[in-house]
């Protein structure tokens, strides 16, 4: 019988139906690193969205056979050292195919139509004092017709790319090495960054792509661009976020993640209380539907890996 441990449950609201076979089932709202060693000891399957389990802790895990990952992302875990202990790992994928890029229109639009700004001022009474019907501090930019630059052309920037086409946006993918996906016309990273109006990430976050946007990248984008980051927060360094911000060098940034989730010790991008940038606790990927389709695909990797076979597995 397999006995099944999910490390912190909290990080999932949504229904988990048991796995149709024989089964002990165990869950923690949290998991601290210190507590994963002994709440695994018995463990052949542990379920986990962002609780580490690294080299070290697996060596001290002889019966696991399973890391399923209530996540898409899997760099919380050391899939070499998975790998060489024969530990299947699998991941949720494409549940989010709908939700990321809304929320992240969700910041466009807000951003792009100066949505904050202009709720603050009246807020304030500002329109209360108007001599005319309405007033024009902030400017308000249509979509249509201008260009969004997306890093990582997978199936959320591909669906990104698909509302941006249906409001009349033209679409630019930042061109990188190898695999990519077909029937895609590339642009440099250096065209997208000096062309785009805007530029959304959805690409993962590896030693390669951690602040590939720095302080020299923000310098080569418009000065009305927005910086959409649905993605990881370490893509971006975040101070010369903080600094392209407060010296104009791009008009408004929207992001949903931080290099560090919580920030409890701070976070340069915490100090900003300028209406130009929108941060929201890594939600983006949230929605009812998202989170059941990826509470029910969750179940679907275990019960695959039960019964012999390969779905979505990474390892």
């Amino acid at each position: 019988m397999h006995k099944i441990v999910f490390l912190d449950r909290q990080s999932l609201k949504a229904e988990l139906r048991p796995p149709t076979f024989a089964h002990a089932w165990t869950e923690h709202v949290q998991t601290h690193p210190d507590q994963v060693v002994q709440r695994l000891q018995d463990a052949t399957v542990v379920i986990t969205n962002k609780v580490p389990i690294r080299r070290d802790t697996l060596a001290q895990l002889p019966k696991l056979k399973l890391i399923a990952m209530a996540a898409t992302g899997y760099d919380v875990i050391d899939v070499d050292a998975c790998r060489e202990r024969g530990v299947a790992l699998a991941n949720i994928r494409n549940y989010a195919v709908h939700t990321v890029p809304e929320h992240a229109f969700a910041l466009i639009f807000a951003l792009r139509r100066n949505l904050m700004a202009y709720r603050e001022d009246v807020l304030k009474g500002r329109w209360q004092t108007e001599e005319q019907f309405c007033f024009f501090d902030y400017p308000i930019r249509d979509l249509h017709g201008s260009t969004l630059g997306i890093f990582g052309e997978g199936v959320l920037g591909q669906a990104t790319a698909q509302i941006a086409r249906a409001l009349g946006m033209k679409v630019l993918f930042a061109d990188h090495a190898p695999p990519k996906a077909e029937g895609i016309d590339f642009a440099s990273p250096e065209q997208v960054f000096a062309e785009s109006d805007i530029i959304s990430l959805h690409c993962p976050l590896t030693p390669a792509s951690r602040h590939f946007i720095d302080l020299s990248q923000f310098q080569q984008m418009k000065r009305s661009a927005l910086l959409i980051n649905t993605s990881r927060g370490g893509l971006v360094n975040e101070q010369a976020l903080k600094t392209a911000l407060e010296t104009g060098l791009i008009a408004g940034a929207g992001f949903d993640v931080l290099s560090q989730e919580p920030p409890k010790n701070g976070n340069p991008l915490l100090d900003i209380r300028s209406p130009n940038f929108i941060l929201t606790p890594h939600v983006a990927w949230a929605s009812n539907q998202a989170m059941q389709s990826l509470a029910d695909q969750l179940i679907d990797n275990i019960e695959a890996f039960v019964a012999g076979t390969s779905l979505n597995r990474v390892v």
